[in-house]
């Protein structure tokens, strides 16, 4: 088992495992902001992923943003691999609305993190792990 960088493990909450990544979620309150962390070590881009692990890895993608796009009622599902600050490769899949804090801007850098209220970071992991349940492993 791929050890999730320790950027990620400061910044997120870890809510579940799918079939190939650990999903998490961003502890920032301005937008509901997932991280999908492939279980793979020594990865930092999609190609070196094999090809069964590539597929794997849209599926979940795929299901996470339908998923999180309904259950927010999103006007936008803004997802991207970066990779700029942490090597370890993550999909980020960030709920975007049309009255956000920095629509239609990228969110990186708009304004300063909100943190959570620890009730209200729990509801949302327990949220979130409710719509994912059969999902998970």
């Amino acid at each position: 088992m791929a050890e999730i960088h320790p950027q990620l493990k400061q910044d997120c909450v870890v809510i579940g495992r799918f079939p190939l990544c650990h999903l998490l979620l961003m502890k920032d309150a301005n937008y509901p902001w997932f991280i999908l962390v492939p279980d793979r070590d020594e990865i930092g881009e999609i190609f070196q992923l094999s090809a069964q692990d590539q597929q794997q890895l849209m599926r979940e993608s795929s299901q996470l943003a339908e998923i999180i796009a309904t259950g927010f009622e999103a006007d936008k599902i803004n997802i991207a691999a970066l990779g700029n600050m942490v090597p370890q490769l993550h999909i980020h899949h960030v709920v975007r609305y049309r009255d956000d804090a920095a629509w239609p801007a990228p969110i990186w850098g708009a304004v300063p993190v909100k943190p959570y209220l620890e009730c209200k970071l729990n509801e949302r992991v327990e949220q979130v792990r409710s719509w994912f349940d059969d999902l998970m492993v």
